[in-house]
């Protein structure tokens, strides 16, 4: 969906707790055919005001290798990002940008997943931390399955999850996007791998529209079941945001000036607290999910937002939600800041 850049900027903000250290867990970097959103757009966001002292690029499909076989296409992405990062640590000495990288590795190739792992690991042997392997399906024709083309039960599918397997031993993690009428699917695979890192991506997916646009109070209560189901196994984490997407149905993009932080954090609070009164502050962290959130508020009204909903937490709870969860999980090591 495209972002209008002037719509965006017709309000603004003052940034709140602007010294508050925050590393960005869940961010995108792309060059498509429709649009190019790398590291100086990013920056621009980023300089809004807030205390961005590292980030973690999530896959999105860019720069695919051309020229290889398909199931090591993806590793092109490591590779294009991994320049990105050089780059940026050479001419940006206040973010570290991209400082743990999520990528893409088909886990339906199973057993044969562990060259392509081998081959993500050694374009970045330092930050590459995780894979990704998106499953968001749902039977509406309204609504936009996951860029991996998904299967309906992907998670437990018994090939998929020999390709998971893997993942333990090479020290990755897993980021998992899926809607949340999946989340069953989510929760038997956490259970059956009670030893992998699995990190919930924004919020599990609740979605408000289609033939849930009308249906956000049965959507929320059926939600919040199965996330204090995921929230009993110890080895799942989540991430708190998303919510700006479409998907959501809220239609921020829609209205004629953005929303406010205001705005933002009493629509998003009752979902971003429930998560944090489940999983607690040990195992949530912030995300901004930029450029993909862009579409309805800015980076600085964002963070803003996160900020109200934690006003009354205390300085250690804060430093967890913002910073300490998402540089704990995805082993980062910040150098710049």
């Amino acid at each position: 969906m495209p972002i209008n850049k002037k719509w965006l900027e017709s309000f603004e903000e003052e940034t709140l707790e602007p010294n508050l250290k925050i590393c960005d867990p869940h961010h995108h970097l792309w060059q498509h055919p429709t649009g190019t959103y790398l590291t100086e757009e990013f920056l621009r966001d980023v300089g809004s005001g807030h205390h961005i002292s590292s980030t973690v690029f999530v896959e999105c499909m860019s720069s695919y290798y051309q020229d290889s076989s398909r199931a090591l296409a993806p590793v092109g992405e490591t590779e294009f990002v991994e320049k990105l990062t050089k780059r940026n640590v050479k001419n940006n000495p206040q973010t570290d940008i991209a400082k743990a990288i999520v990528g893409f590795a088909d886990l339906l190739l199973g057993d044969s997943v562990e060259k392509v792992l081998d081959a993500h690991l050694e374009q970045s042997p330092n930050r590459f931390k995780g894979i990704r392997h998106a499953c968001g399906w749902d039977s509406s024709d309204q609504i936009r399955n996951s860029h991996t083309n998904p299967s309906r039960f992907l998670y437990i599918d018994e090939t998929f999850q020999k390709g998971f397997s893997k993942l333990y031993g090479h020290g990755l993690t897993f980021d998992a996007w899926l809607y949340h009428p999946q989340h069953e699917d989510l929760l038997a695979l956490a259970k059956s791998f009670p030893n992998q890192i699995i990190i919930v991506d924004h919020v599990g997916g609740p979605l408000g529209i289609g033939p849930y646009q009308n249906e956000r109070q049965s959507v929320f209560k059926c939600w919040k079941k199965t996330i204090s189901q995921l929230a009993e196994c110890e080895n799942v984490l989540i991430k708190l945001g998303g919510l700006c997407m479409a998907t959501s149905g809220f239609e921020w993009h829609k209205k004629k000036q953005p929303p406010s932080s205001l705005q933002l954090a009493e629509a998003t609070a009752p979902y971003l607290n429930f998560c944090i009164e489940q999983f607690g502050t040990k195992r949530c962290m912030f995300e901004s999910n930029f450029p993909v959130d862009k579409i309805s508020c800015s980076y600085n009204v964002l963070w803003n937002s996160f900020k109200r909903i934690t006003q009354s937490f205390s300085d250690e709870e804060k430093q967890d939600l913002f910073h300490d969860v998402a540089t704990k999980t995805y082993n980062i090591k910040e150098s710049l800041t």
